[in-house]
C-alpha cells in the first residue's frame, strides 16, 4: 500500500461522502477508487460498506442535530430497514441479483423525470403527521428498500429520498429521514461483511475518516442551502446512476 494510493482513496472517499450524505450515490466514486487498489471485488464492497456506514452515521447525526429528522416516523421505520437489509444480504448469497438491473434503470429514469418536471415539488413540506396511510406506506418502503439495499443496492439513497418526498416532506427533510433509514441498512450490511472477513481495514479506516469529514461538510451545506441545492444534486446523481447502470448492462 503506497502513500499516494492511500491519499487518493481518502480524497475519493471525501468527495463520495459529500454527495452521498445528502442524496446517495457515493458508491459511484468510492467503489471505483477502491478497485484501483487491486483488492478483490468482494473485499472492495465490504471495505466501502465499512467507510460508507460511518459516513452515513455522521450525516444522520448532522441532520438530527439540525432538527431535519422526523423521529415520530423514523423511529418505527429504522428497525424495519435494518431487518430488511439483513434479509437481503442473506438472500443474495443464494440468489443472483443481476436480473434487477434493467428494472432499476427504468425506476431511476421514472424518478428523475418525475422530479424534473414537478417544478415546485419538495420546496416546502406538506407532511400532515403520522396517519395510518403514512405508517403503512412508510413501513413497506423501509422494509422493501432495506431488503433492496442488502440484495442489490444501487440507487437506494435516491429511492428513499423520493419516497419521503411523496409522503410530503421537503427535500432537506426527505434527505434527513432517508439518511436514518440508509444508515440502518448500511449497518446490517457492514456487520455481515465484517463477519465474513471481507473488509480491508488498512484502506477502510482511513477512508472512513475522510468520509466522515465529507459527510459533515456535505450535510451542513445541504441544511444551510435547502431545496435549491438538494434538488439539482439529486437529479444530477440520479442521471449519473442511470448512466452507470446502463454502461454495466451493455458491458454484460
Amino acid at each position: 500500500m503506497s502513500l499516494g494510493m492511500l491519499l487518493f482513496v481518502m480524497a475519493a472517499g471525501f468527495v463520495a461522502s459529500f454527495v452521498d450524505s445528502v442524496v446517495g450515490g457515493g458508491g459511484l466514486i468510492s467503489v471505483p477508487a477502491l478497485l484501483l487498489t487491486g483488492l478483490p471485488t468482494q473485499v472492495v464492497l465490504g471495505t466501502n460498506k465499512l467507510a460508507g456506514t460511518l459516513s452515513s452515521f455522521t450525516s444522520t447525526v448532522s441532520f438530527i442535530r439540525s432538527g431535519k429528522v422526523n423521529f415520530g416516523l423514523v423511529k418505527y421505520l429504522f428497525p424495519l430497514s435494518l431487518l430488511g437489509s439483513a434479509a437481503g444480504v442473506l438472500v443474495v448469497k443464494i440468489t443472483p441479483s443481476d436480473f434487477l438491473q434493467p428494472i432499476v434503470i427504468v425506476m431511476l429514469v421514472a424518478v428523475t423525470i418525475y422530479t424534473l418536471f414537478r417544478k415546485n415539488w419538495g420546496d416546502q413540506s406538506t407532511y400532515k403527521g403520522l396517519t395510518k396511510k403514512v405508517a403503512v406506506l412508510g413501513a413497506l418502503a423501509a422494509l422493501g428498500m432495506g431488503f433492496y439495499d442488502g440484495f442489490f443496492g444501487p440507487g437506494t439513497g435516491s429511492f428513499l429520498l423520493f419516497i419521503f418526498l411523496t409522503l410530503g416532506f421537503d427535500f432537506v427533510g426527505a434527505a434527513g429521514n432517508s439518511k436514518v433509514l440508509n444508515f440502518g441498512s448500511n449497518l446490517a450490511g457492514m456487520v455481515t461483511f465484517m463477519s465474513l472477513g471481507l473488509v480491508n481495514y488498512a484502506y477502510g479506516i482511513p477512508m472512513a475518516v475522510a468520509m466522515i469529514l465529507g459527510a459533515l461538510v456535505g450535510s451542513r451545506v445541504a441544511i444551510r442551502k435547502g431545496a435549491s441545492y438538494v434538488k439539482p444534486l439529486f437529479i444530477c446523481v440520479s442521471v449519473l446512476m442511470i448512466g452507470k447502470q446502463l454502461y454495466d448492462l451493455v458491458l454484460k
